[in-house]
């Protein structure tokens, strides 16, 4: 084995991930629509690059001091990321989640040896009160314990982290993107994505929110099944400027697809990879066959195989 081929660490391992096409759900006539497999940085998330930027940035600018303790809230994937990073480099962690979301994001976050404290759902849903509450929650262990919170809906720092992953799209593309369709949670992911593709290229930016909770189509809030996605309200990070047009997806509509895209391109993920297909292959369609279209697949099925996304496959 070349010692160019070894990491030095496991965070080295994160982002380089693949792009891939999708060959069977895409209807006939419409324009080719790649996917880019955030499911292979190591926890199983793209939210692997968020989590190391913002402590990355937080350590180098004094605010989190070497061995300090970090606090943030979470419907799962970040928890799982920031645990890891936090874990790799000797920073305690406490996190606040709920039972809206799966028991195997809870499982993996206490295995990277993060503290949990659980706030109950409505329902199993999510929704703004559960979203408030959570950043309550987090707020006051920030005050009681002066540990560092990263805060991630306001926390700019991950938009710059994911300016690489749009540096990384229009590289393995040639530049050939004709738009990039992804699902908003905090917004980082979209905002910092669509500025590095939008400075390179005329790069259609298509935003997804779950149809039960689309805010920001200036609908009325709600609750959803979509982890990860849907706030409940207008996130910060939010800038509509940097947007062309906002598509909404139903819970359900979304883990039908979740489900094709695992039985059909044998592409395991979560359900809100599910609304980014559906979307991108709306945008495909329309844009028709000679263009390219970009979506992620956010994260791992393994994340979810106790929750209704997976529970009665057969």
């Amino acid at each position: 084995m070349s010692t160019s081929e070894i990491r030095s660490s496991i965070l080295a391992c994160i982002g380089d991930t693949p792009l891939v096409e999708l060959r069977h759900v895409v209807p006939e006539g419409s324009g080719r629509v790649l996917v880019k497999l955030e499911s292979h940085n190591p926890t199983g998330s793209m939210k692997d690059r968020m989590a190391l930027a913002m402590i990355e940035a937080a350590e180098e600018s004094g605010r989190l001091a070497p061995g300090g303790a970090v606090v943030e809230y979470t419907g799962g994937s970040t928890g799982v990321s920031l645990a890891q990073i936090c874990a790799a480099k000797g920073h305690p962690l406490h996190i606040v989640t709920s039972d809206a979301f799966s028991a195997e994001k809870r499982q993996h976050m206490r295995a990277l040896g993060a503290e949990l404290t659980l706030v109950e759902s409505n329902g199993g849903k999510m929704d703004e009160t559960l979203t408030r509450t959570l950043i309550e929650t987090a707020r006051g262990i920030t005050a009681e314990t002066g540990a560092f919170w990263t805060d991630q809906l306001n926390n700019a720092d991950q938009v710059t982290g994911y300016r690489e992953l749009g540096a990384k799209i229009w590289a393995q593309t040639g530049g050939e993107v004709d738009a990039f369709v992804h699902s908003v949670g905090t917004a980082g992911s979209l905002m910092g994505t669509a500025t590095e593709l939008s400075e390179r290229g005329d790069v259609r930016i298509v935003a997804v929110e779950p149809a039960e909770s689309a805010v920001l189509s200036g609908r009325p809030t709600g609750a959803h099944k979509i982890e990860g996605v849907g706030a409940g309200f207008v996130v910060p990070l939010w800038n509509p400027e940097l947007v062309d047009e906002i598509l909404t997806f139903g819970t359900e509509e979304a883990m039908a697809m979740t489900r094709r895209v695992a039985a059909e391109e044998t592409i395991f993920a979560g359900t809100s990879t599910g609304a980014n297909v559906l979307a991108a292959i709306d945008v495909a369609r329309r844009l028709g066959p000679e263009s390219t279209t970009v979506t992620i697949v956010c994260d791992s099925g393994i994340k979810y195989l106790s929750t209704e996304l997976y529970r009665d496959a057969r």
